[in-house]
């Protein structure tokens, strides 16, 4: 299955959540590949912790495949080539964990006939070599997201399963704009439909994560003056109405990750020690994280409410 990863900004939580999903899903047994189709700010490899080994495959990453630069592109296996100690030493049973990293010197590009073909090769690829390929897009209406809507149109293509995530933060300033890159004049739906797409089934294979949500209720907010409180109760039933309104709401939603400080301020995979031994990270956000992940390819979260 592919699955590809937007946003209509940048710090959405898109890179860091989808490359936990990605973690967990080879924790679980599946052979996962992750593609930093970010061609503006390639930054998975430093989420992987794999930056030595990143910058050792510098002008090999996907810029350089899909603009003709090289045949193929770099490859790292994130468990053998990580800095990070827990990743080095995965559990039995797991499966391949795959990063096709950007190149740092990289950036945006116009899709040419010549580019779209190593997409289109790239993608049947992998699709049918892992059982998970998850690519990160570059924020808002980019290069890359037409790239990969015109490369999932072509009728070689017709029979592979292609889903689409879109991440926000939980504002109304992410609520709204998360919409609009989905269902806006230019936005996922109306540029799939203009490629060849069929509306309906494209609607039906995008859903919304919501990202740094904040709970009024958790114990994290349980010293606010009873003031903050009720504003912030208000605050999120405005925004749950808003995103209702918007498409955006619950049915459409695959799910939550809390407000998790590990996220936000390291930007990094959490891992059971994380939460179990150091105890940095929440047991809420991984249990979320797990959840997401599950989901991805469960068919009942993706039918039509």
């Amino acid at each position: 299955m592919l699955i590809f990863a937007a946003s209509d900004k940048g710090g959405a939580g898109r890179t860091v959540t989808s490359a936990n999903l990605a973690y967990h899903r080879a924790l679980a047994g599946d052979d996962v590949c992750y593609l930093d189709f970010d061609f503006g700010s390639p930054t998975a490899a430093a989420v992987f912790d794999v930056v030595g080994a990143r910058e050792a495959t510098q002008a090999r990453g996907l810029h350089a495949y899909l603009t003709g630069e090289i045949s193929e592109p770099a490859r790292i296996d994130v468990w053998s080539e990580t800095e990070h100690q827990v990743l080095s030493s995965p559990p039995p049973g797991c499966g391949r964990l795959v990063l096709m990293p950007g190149d740092v010197s990289g950036g945006e590009f116009a899709t040419g006939d010549d580019n779209l073909r190593r997409c289109v090769d790239l993608l049947m690829a992998l699709y049918y070599e892992f059982d998970l390929v998850i690519v990160d897009l570059s924020a808002g209406r980019s290069y890359a997201v037409d790239m990969t809507l015109e490369a999932t149109a072509q009728p070689e293509m017709n029979q592979v399963m292609a889903r689409w995530l879109v991440f926000h933060r939980w504002t109304r300033k992410h609520v709204a704009a998360a919409a609009s890159l989905v269902y806006g004049e230019r936005g996922i739906i109306a540029g799939g439909v203009h490629r060849g797409h069929d509306e309906d089934a494209l609607r039906a294979a995008v859903r919304f994560v919501r990202a740094a949500v904040p709970d009024p209720e958790s114990p994290l907010w349980s010293q606010v003056s009873p003031t903050q409180s009720a504003w912030m109760r208000k605050t999120d039933e405005e925004l749950k109405q808003l995103a209702s309104s918007l498409g955006v709401g619950y049915s459409q939603s695959l799910g939550s990750i809390p407000l998790e400080p590990v996220l936000l301020w390291r930007e990094q995979l959490i891992t059971d020690e994380d939460v179990l031994d150091s105890q940095i990270a929440n047991q809420e956000t991984w249990q979320a994280l797990i959840q997401l992940a599950a989901r991805l390819t469960d068919d009942k979260c993706w039918e039509q409410a």
